[in-house]
C-alpha cells in the first residue's frame, strides 16, 4: 500500500483497549509505523476560542473550542464488556454507537456510560473481522442528537481533538495535530490501512472514541491504536474509510455479530470468499474516495508492474461513482479466489455522465501474506 520503511524497528505496538482481552502487541515489526506510545493527558479543557469568520450576507456562529468540547461530550460513551472498557461514539439518531472491534470482543451485549454516568445496555449489531470497526445499538439513546460526521478527509497539520475514557479516566479531551496520513500496519487480526497519524496523546481505554475536527466539531476517526515506547503518537481510523460498513450494520443489524478471538479462529472467523470479495468492495470504495493511492495498492505486483499509478489514476478520473452489486467467489485453489461482480460505473464522456453496467471478473489471491487483486478484466452489460 504505498508503504514506507522506516530505519527504526519498532519494539511494541498495540490496539488501545482495557483489559487484557482489548490489548495485542507486536514485536519488531516495520513498515508505516513510528516509535512512541501516547502519554496519558487528562483533560485540560482550555477555553480557546477559534478565530471568528469573516463577516458574509448569511451569519455564521462560530463555536469555541470550549462549546465544541461540551457539545461532543454529550455524544460520546464509555462501553464496558467482556475485554474491558472502552469508548464509542453516537453517530446517528437510531441510538448507534461506532468503536472499534476489540473494544467489544467476545461480546453481543455491552454496557453504556454516558457523560452524566446513567447507564443503558447495549447490543452489537455489527463487529468487522479484519477492520477493527464494530456498532453498537442503544435503543434509550434513540432521538438523541449524534455528533456531525465529515464528509472529506483530513490533512496533514489540521487540529483535532481525541475524546475518550483512558485508563478509565472518562470524558478526558486531548489535543493537538492531524501529524501525518496513509499510516497502514498489521496488528492480528486486524489489518489498519491509512490511518491517521495524530499527536494528540491516546492510551489504553481510548479505543473506539472519536477523533474530532477541533474547528467544526465534526468526526474525522476513530482511535484505535498506539505504538509503544517514549513520546506520544497514536493512530486514528478514518470515518470516511468505515461509514458505508457501519451504515450497512445500522440499516441490517448482523445476526452473527459474536467476535472473534485475537487468533482468527472459532466461529466468528472470516472465511476465505469473504475476505477476497471484500478485497474487491474495498478496491471501489476507494475509487468512490478518489483514494487512489490506496485502490492501486490492493493490485497485484504483476499488475502494477504492467501499469503504471499515473496511468491507473488517469484512468479513473472521469468516473465519478461506482457501485458494486451481486458479488461471488469460486475457490480456484493454488490460483486463490475468483470474485465476481456487477457493477455500475457513472462515467463521464465528452462534458455529460453517462451510467454504464459491467461485468467484472478479478482474480484473488495472497501475495507477501497480503490479499492482493492479482488480474481483472470487465464486460460491458448493455
Amino acid at each position: 500500500m504505498g508503504k514506507r520503511i522506516w530505519s527504526t524497528i519498532i519494539s511494541s505496538a498495540i490496539i488501545i483497549g482495557v483489559g487484557a482481552g482489548g490489548v495485542f502487541w507486536i514485536h519488531s515489526y516495520t513498515a508505516d509505523q513510528l516509535q512512541a506510545e501516547p502519554r496519558l493527558a487528562v483533560v485540560n479543557a482550555k477555553e480557546t476560542e477559534t478565530a471568528a469568520s469573516k463577516p458574509s450576507s448569511k451569519t455564521v456562529v462560530k463555536k469555541t473550542r470550549k462549546q465544541i468540547i461540551e457539545e461532543s461530550q454529550k455524544k460520546v460513551v464509555t462501553i464496558e464488556s467482556s475485554s474491558g472498557l472502552g469508548s464509542g461514539f453516537l453517530y446517528n439518531d437510531q441510538g448507534d454507537v461506532v468503536t472499534n472491534a476489540h473494544v467489544v470482543e467476545g461480546s453481543k451485549e455491552v454496557t453504556i456510560r454516558t457523560l452524566n454516568h446513567e447507564e443503558y445496555k447495549g447490543t452489537v449489531i455489527g463487529v468487522g473481522e479484519e477492520t477493527d470497526i464494530a456498532v453498537v445499538r442503544v435503543p434509550d439513546l434513540k432521538k438523541v442528537k449524534p455528533l456531525a460526521i465529515a464528509k472529506s478527509k483530513a490533512e496533514t497539520g489540521d487540529e483535532i481533538l481525541a475524546l475518550g475514557s483512558p485508563l478509565g479516566f472518562e470524558n478526558t479531551v486531548t489535543t493537538g495535530i492531524i501529524s501525518g496520513v496513509g499510516r497502514s500496519f498489521e496488528i492480528a487480526p486486524y489489518i489498519y490501512s491509512n490511518l491517521y497519524q495524530i499527536s494528540a496523546p491516546i492510551t489504553h481505554g481510548n479505543s473506539g472514541g472519536p477523533l474530532i475536527n477541533a474547528e467544526t466539531g465534526e468526526v474525522l476517526g476513530i482511535n484505535s491504536a498506539v505504538v509503544e515506547q517514549e513520546g506520544g503518537i497514536g493512530f486514528s481510523i478514518p470515518i470516511t474509510s468505515v461509514l458505508r460498513q457501519v451504515q450497512a450494520w445500522s440499516k441490517k443489524p448482523s445476526s452473527t455479530s459474536a467476535v472473534q478471538t485475537a487468533g482468527g479462529n472459532g466461529s466468528g472467523s472470516i472465511s476465505a470468499s469473504a475476505k477476497a470479495e471484500g478485497v474487491v468492495t474495498e478496491f471501489y470504495n476507494n475509487l468512490n474516495l478518489s483514494d487512489y493511492v490506496t485502490a492501486y495498492a490492493l493490485l497485484g505486483s504483476e499488475w502494477q508492474s504492467g501499469t503504471s499509478y499515473a496511468k491507473f489514476r488517469e484512468g479513473y478520473l472521469n468516473t465519478s461513482y461506482v457501485t458494486i452489486g451481486e458479488v461471488s467467489s469460486i475457490d480456484k485453489g493454488n490460483d486463490g479466489m475468483e470474485v465476481t461482480a456487477v457493477i455500475t460505473a457513472d462515467e463521464r464522456r465528452d462534458g455529460e455522465y453517462v451510467t454504464t453496467k459491467y461485468r467484472v471478473t478479478y482474480q484473488v489471491a495472497s501475495e507477501n501474506g497480503q490479499l492482493k487483486i492479482l488480474h481483472g478484466k470487465g464486460k460491458k452489460i448493455t
